[in-house]
């Protein structure tokens, strides 16, 4: 595990570059292509990945392209035995087909030895509605694909579905389970009086909002975060190989992780640099608020 104190220390939030990545180089965004950052990180470096990268041609950002496969392969060196990766895409339509990249680069990943662990469906409420003119139901979600090198070593199930009343007033009850050739068992299961259950694989999240930020797509901070939290502990470092304007940077920074970010166009890297700024501020401030004061010492 990455030692803590380099999220408490004054850090440099400027786009940097080196020659090689160590523990001192973390909690930093470089100023280049993703392939040239991994090419410097050791085998085993990171324990997650929590991307969103430029899909099927959907947003220009500002004309950069980017070579999957060999992304896809750099991407299983650097992960720990254990490590996941997030990868958040979706499909365009050309001519009134769906080219399917989404499921075609879930394939690779698991050529290059991933497992396929899970897939979560972000549903966006926001959404933009088709034009009438297309034929088809409106899109409100896209595919989040999560990886893993081996089992993931970090789990912290979110739980935030409220149980129902009937199941909250029984101590001890039966569920029914299907088994392999279709019958049915009645299992005893015991209720643990918690008042919320483990969320499921659909996740309503609103798309990212902030135009001022000079980003055409947003990556929602909700979204980032309870990935973070869900396949990373406190000190783990986090990696975004297209961190655009700087989402994962900022909720790793309120999560106590640390992270890496990569980002070859330098106009993001102005945006990233200044909501690295102020996530830093919000932590010292909440790091002050927690600090004990003379008035709560004497009392």
């Amino acid at each position: 595990m990455m030692r803590n104190k380099n999220m408490n220390e004054s850090l440099n939030p400027q786009c940097v570059q080196t020659s090689v990545i160590t523990s001192a180089d973390i909690n930093k965004n470089y100023n280049e292509n993703c392939l040239d950052t991994m090419a410097k990180m050791p085998d085993n470096f990171i324990d997650l990945t929590v991307t969103s990268p430029p899909y099927d041609g959907l947003r220009t950002y500002n004309g950069y392209s980017f070579d999957f496969e060999s992304i896809a392969k750099e991407l299983y060196r650097v992960t720990k035995d254990g490590g996941v990766v997030v990868w958040v895409v979706g499909d365009a339509t050309v001519k009134g087909s769906k080219t399917g990249t989404s499921f075609k680069q879930a394939l690779y990943f698991k050529e290059c030895g991933f497992n396929f662990h899970d897939t979560i469906i972000w549903q966006k409420p926001n959404y933009a509605p088709m034009y009438p003119s297309v034929k088809r139901y409106d899109n409100n979600y896209e595919f989040v694909f999560i990886f893993s090198k081996g089992q993931p070593k970090s789990w912290n199930a979110i739980k935030d579905i409220i149980k129902k009343e009937s199941s909250k007033k029984r101590s001890n009850y039966k569920t029914s389970y299907i088994n392999k050739d279709g019958s049915r068992d009645l299992k005893e299961k015991t209720n643990n009086n918690n008042d919320f259950c483990k969320r499921n694989n659909i996740w309503v999240i609103p798309n990212g909002q902030n135009k001022s930020l000079g980003h055409p797509a947003i990556f929602p901070e909700q979204l980032a975060n309870d990935h973070i939290i869900s396949w990373s502990n406190e000190g783990n470092l986090v990696y975004d190989p297209f961190m655009g304007s700087g989402t994962t940077a900022k909720m790793c920074i309120l999560n106590n992780r640390n992270w890496i970010g990569s980002e070859i166009s330098s106009e993001y890297c102005d945006i990233i640099e200044e909501r690295v700024k102020k996530a830093l501020e919000e932590k010292r401030k909440e790091k002050d608020n927690e600090e004990p004061t003379l008035f709560n010492e004497q009392n």
